[in-house]
């Protein structure tokens, strides 16, 4: 790792400087004239931002010339974006609108440059850290999901969740952190992602095929978590201390950043630790085994001159999840837990969990240990007449699952994922109104068995290059944009024999001479290549209507358990079967959208549809008699299947900011996707439960009216609010369900209260941020469709009526950030 950055620090370094730079001043005032405090003021094509001071004043030293959009936001405000021509030497006024507006916000995701997100062809949302920071959530996804319609998550627990865009999830969305594929076992249910929550800035979701900049895996999609950059004036070291407590799981978080910046010298570092025990709902008490122990370090080193800027991230993330697997005493209910392997595990005999044990920060034995490293680099650099941005990381994941109760130190599941990222693109200057971006990108991985008893993927080797253009091209009040990419990806294995350890009676990895072994993995090799276009526009018809659609193909090679796996995965429970003769998944998906941005109103119409071929799913596997095929230990088997798929849906979005009524808002969204099984064979023999797809999200809307209080000068409280959330999920009819895969989940309504308050000196420095939440204020007994606790039941009926394990109760919570 070592070698690989320093090779490039010195071919960054060595670039010449061709580019004169200037420092942007300004102010930034409300609709009275009156200055906002502590605005936040950003480029986001050039990754750069600052915070105004207490006056609204703000400067931005060392920026190149040229044409950038400059955005200005801040808690209660619409972001407002301005196109500035640098050099600058007036003052540059930036005005903010109390709002809450989102359809004017500067994004970097999905597109070639810079683009606002009403005349970005493809349907993309944005979600500031600020709108993260109001919510109680158990991980980064979570906060997205309640924020941005269309967006939802496959949940394993309240820290276990997985991106779903539009009704397509696992290695269908590409998620990213800070432009940098996150790769670290995202094929399994149970795998979460490995980000630090309280350092993001902001979230940014691209909604459709992206495999035209991303190549495989993003073909429902892209979710880019963006962490936060150093934003304080030159030469003063700054901070924050964060805490928060929330009450449905006991978390208690802690984060604390330094960050300091001068003379084109960027540092910054955070440290957070979370600790949780078992979780509560009003049917289960609290579900066994679902606490966890979590830290994240996060550090930045940047540089910037007249040539461009170059970023080291370094960041470690450790984390030890439990397990859950649902057993239960068969009249009580109540959690057992297993003490035994093999024949002398029996379910009717497992020792009920003590009140003790579920109140217990402890983490038990069988639980997932996951250590996760990157270190990579980012540049954005003058290049002649136009501009370089490069790429290049490592990371590394190691993943341990313990599920062995009699020898607690033996991982099943031992896995080291080992990921070289790369990626070059150069924006060519602006020709005849033309603005081309040409670029490569790709990575190498080696995945590896370590100290591991359970093997259900074979030990891999994968390259993957890609090349691609994307053009854009303004007629007036049209803009069109279109791009082509071509991918190759190699995939190899070599003959993988296990045995059984005599000592233990474990598996073991073993040699093709080692007697009674046998063959677990045969020596695959296979090249997949696809092709992506996207063509789109947007036309501005006014000044407040845009009307936008775009046609995109997507490409996803399948990943190595759809092609490869063969054996236990003892974190979900489940035996995985694949398939190495299945081809890659192609997609074309059409939206449409009507984009509406007035003075107090602004709302959103997004509809599209999208085909996929070559489809792949799991299955669940039956016996001849109807039973599901189960190993001793009673772990179901799953076989992966491939057929067309149809999806169809939309997302409505309003958000209303009275004029005589200001500082009240009123957002609302709602979201619907439907995916239809094109197995023809599958729905003939099993009619209506061979229909849809499965883990089809239920159409969901979310509401919330906010009344934020409006500042006064010597006020030592600012930007007060309340607000009331009602977020509401419909009955789920449309399920994949052949031989019980699925079943109906009923609809629910769940309520939300929130306050909040920001503690100021006499002079207007902040001292404090308070935030009250109650999430479920009800109490309500739900199960998501697409949580998998849903499914974890081991008994045909119960006493009860309920079935599963049921989604988290009341949560009420408290955070505090202490910034400096």
């Amino acid at each position: 790792m070592k070698t690989v950055l320093t090779l490039l620090f010195s071919l960054l370094l060595a670039l010449p400087a061709l580019a004169q730079t200037s420092t942007l001043r300004g102010v930034v005032l409300d609709e009275r004239g009156q200055p906002v405090p502590f605005a936040s003021v950003a480029l986001p094509a050039l990754q750069r931002g600052t915070a105004a001071d207490a006056d609204g004043r703000f400067s931005l030293p060392d920026l190149p010339a040229g044409s950038q959009p400059v955005q200005g936001s801040a808690v209660g405000f619409a972001a407002a974006t301005i196109i500035v021509k640098m050099p600058r030497t007036d003052l540059l006024t930036v005005r903010l609108r109390a709002a809450a507006s989102t359809l004017g916000e500067v994004v970097v995701t999905g597109v070639g440059r810079s683009t606002e997100i009403r005349r970005s062809p493809v349907p993309i949302a944005a979600l500031t850290g600020r709108e993260i920071r109001l919510n109680a959530s158990g991980n980064a996804i979570d906060a997205a999901v309640r924020g941005i319609p269309g967006l939802a998550a496959v949940t394993t627990g309240p820290n276990v969740s997985k991106p779903f865009i539009r009704g397509l999830g696992y290695n269908r969305v590409l998620t990213l952190f800070n432009g940098l594929r996150q790769e670290g076992q995202q094929w399994g249910d149970e795998h979460g992602l490995e980000v630090d929550g309280y350092g993001l800035d902001r979230v940014e979701v691209v909604k459709g095929p992206a495999s035209l900049l991303y190549g495989s895996d993003a073909v429902a999609g892209v979710v880019n978590l963006l962490p936060a950059l150093p934003s304080g004036p030159d030469g003063e070291l700054h901070g924050e201390v964060l805490t928060e407590y929330q009450s449905v799981n006991g978390l208690v978080g802690k984060s604390g950043a330094l960050e300091y910046q001068n003379r084109g010298i960027e540092t910054s570092l955070r440290a957070s630790h979370r600790w949780a025990r078992d979780y509560r709902n009003p049917v289960d008490g609290r579900v066994y085994n679902t606490g966890f122990r979590e830290l994240n370090l996060t550090g930045l080193l940047g540089l910037r001159r007249n040539w461009g800027t170059v970023r080291l991230w370094l960041t470690a993330y450790d984390n030890r999840q439990e397990i859950p697997d649902g057993s239960r005493d068969s009249l009580s209910r109540a959690f057992t837990r297993q003490v035994f392997e093999g024949e002398q595990d029996d379910f009717a005999t497992r020792p009920v969990v003590s009140r003790r044990e579920l109140n217990s920060y402890r983490i038990t034995d069988l639980h997932q240990h996951i250590a996760h490293y990157r270190a990579f680099a980012t540049s954005e650099l003058k290049a002649g007449p136009g501009e370089l941005r490069l790429l290049l990381g490592l990371q590394q994941n190691h993943r341990q699952e313990f599920n062995h109760p009699t020898d607690p130190a033996q991982p099943g599941l031992d896995l080291r994922l080992t990921t070289l990222n790369y990626e070059v693109r150069y924006l060519l200057p602006s020709q005849h109104g033309y603005e081309l971006t040409v670029g490569t990108n790709g990575m190498a991985q080696d995945n590896r068995h370590l100290n591991a008893t359970d093997f259900p993927i074979p030990p891999y080797r994968l390259f993957d290059v890609g090349g691609f253009g994307v053009v854009k091209k303004a007629f007036g009040a049209l803009e069109l944009t279109g791009g082509l990419r071509y991918d190759t990806r190699v995939v190899d294995w070599n003959d993988f024999y296990v045995g059984t350890d005599p000592a233990t009676g474990f598996g073991r990895a073993a040699s093709a001479t080692t007697p009674g072994a046998e063959r677990q993995f045969t020596a695959f090799h296979k090249v997949y290549r696809g092709v992506s276009a996207s063509v789109g526009g947007s036309y501005a018809a006014g000044p407040r209507l845009v009307l936008r659609a775009n046609l995109a193909r997507g490409y996803r090679a399948p990943n190595i358990p759809e092609i490869g796996s063969n054996g236990l995965d003892p974190g979900a429970h489940i035996i995985y079967l694949g398939n190495p003769a299945f081809r890659p998944e192609f997609n074309w998906q059409q939206d449409v959208g009507v984009l509406w941005k007035s003075g107090a109103v602004e709302a959103s119409a997004e509809a599209f549809y999208n085909r996929v071929e070559n489809f792949i799913y799991q299955a669940r596997l039956f016996e001849a008699n109807g039973q599901p095929r189960r190993d001793a230990l009673g772990n179901a088997t799953y076989q992966f299947q491939q057929a067309g798929a149809s999806l169809y849906g939309g997302e409505l979005a309003l958000n209303v900011q009275p004029a005589a009524l200001p500082g009240l808002s009123w957002r609302t969204g709602a979201a619907l996707v439907v995916g239809l099984n094109r197995n023809a064979a599958l729905r003939q023999r099993e009619g209506r439960a061979g229909r849809y797809l499965p883990l089809i999200p239920a159409p969901t809307a979310q509401t919330e009216l906010r009344f934020t209080l409006p500042d006064q000068p010597g006020r030592r409280f600012a930007a007060s609010y309340l607000r009331l959330t009602l977020a509401g999920t419909a009955r789920q009819n449309r399920f994949y369900a052949v031989d019980g895969a699925e079943t109906a989940t009923p609809g629910y309504l769940l309520t939300g209260l929130g306050a909040g308050t920001s503690l100021r000196t006499a002079t207007g420095r902040p001292l404090a941020q308070l935030v009250l939440q109650a999430d479920n204020l009800f109490d309500v007994a739900y199960q998501a469709h697409l949580n998998r606790l849903k499914y974890f039941e081991y008994y045909r009926a119960s006493p009860t009526g309920r079935t599963g394990i049921y989604n988290p109760g009341r949560n009420l919570s408290v955070k505090v950030v202490v910034p400096f």
